[in-house]
């Protein structure tokens, strides 16, 4: 399949739970007869929720995409931690006594304690990768593994209901962020210990469940009507390009686009649109003209 007849956007799907993220983009790929297809940032197979997939030439959109930051709705449970740090795992610690001393405002103040920029070690248990291997492969082949934190952003870490040992928090966070860790470090801090029970991705960046198709209603023509083109994927400014201009695009010529970046900011991304809004390309400008990161050959090819 060539990338005129590949379809091209991006499909925000609402993952179910028991498949990974993987089959979820494979699922697609075979309902496309074999077209390029990408997620944009793994949810674990427990997780349901907004999982945008790149399509076609959108696949080059997936770096600026997995950057978004993220919403979730979670459910842990208190009084025990299990190796995987959610409720798949065997139990690892446990004080089901201690729940008793945590009562509502314990709990807010712990939720609040963990917002802001935050050193996060990601779980064991994780697609995080060591050496080109997946840590997660790596411990259940019996490796010793010792994970470095990591830098990430907590925005909103908010109680929504407690029924003790369960309670329900919404989150919103960077990209990076792994809601299991959170339960996890929370709950030591607290005293008794708490893994993740059920997780439910809410937001990715601009897309949100109101605009999500379930896996079980995917079919070719679903795809296409609910595909979200490139341009209207990415939350950058816009520079409109003639089409006498789109064949210098596509050779990553910079001269003859002084006087159309001139409104751009120097060292911000922007992209070239179309008059029809469609994308063309991801530009930085550097000093004065842009830097092509992205050229996409379905609109350039198209025009010329």
């Amino acid at each position: 399949m060539t990338p005129r007849d590949e379809p091209c956007g991006v499909l925000v799907v609402d993952k179910p739970a028991g498949i990974t993220s993987a089959g979820v983009v494979e699922q697609i790929r075979r309902c496309l007869h074999g077209a390029r297809a990408g997620h944009t940032g793994t949810l674990d197979p427990l997780a349901t929720g907004v999982l945008p997939v790149c399509i076609g030439e959108a696949t080059k959109l997936a770096g600026h995409l997995i950057a978004l930051d993220k919403g979730y709705e979670a459910e842990l449970e208190l009084g025990a931690e299990t190796d995987t740090l959610d409720a798949t795992g065997a139990i690892t610690a446990e004080d089901r006594a201690g729940v008793a001393a945590v009562d509502e405002d314990a709990l807010r103040a712990g939720l609040a304690a963990f917002t802001g920029d935050l050193d996060q070690v990601p779980p064991l248990y994780s697609a995080v990768k060591i050496g080109g291997r997946r840590v997660h492969q790596r411990v259940r082949d019996g490796e010793q593994v010792e994970l470095a934190p990591r830098r990430i952003t907590v925005h909103r870490f908010a109680l929504v209901d407690y029924r003790p040992p369960r309670a329900r928090v919404e989150v919103a966070c960077s990209k990076g962020t792994y809601v299991r860790s959170l339960v996890r470090d929370l709950g030591r801090a607290l005293g008794p210990g708490a893994h993740l029970t059920a997780l439910r991705r809410t937001r990715s960046g601009q897309f949100d469940l109101g605009g999500a198709i379930p896996l079980d209603e995917v079919s070719p023509a679903r795809i296409r009507a609910r595909l979200i083109r490139p341009a209207d994927a990415l939350a950058l400014p816009r520079v409109t390009v003639p089409p006498v201009l789109w064949r210098a695009v596509r050779d990553g010529a910079p001269r003859p686009f002084e006087h159309v970046v001139a409104d751009t900011e120097e060292g911000a991304q922007f992209q070239m649109v179309t008059e029809d809004g469609d994308l063309l390309a991801v530009c930085t400008r550097v000093r004065g003209l842009p830097r092509f990161d992205r050229v996409f050959v379905y609109a350039v090819d198209a025009g010329a």
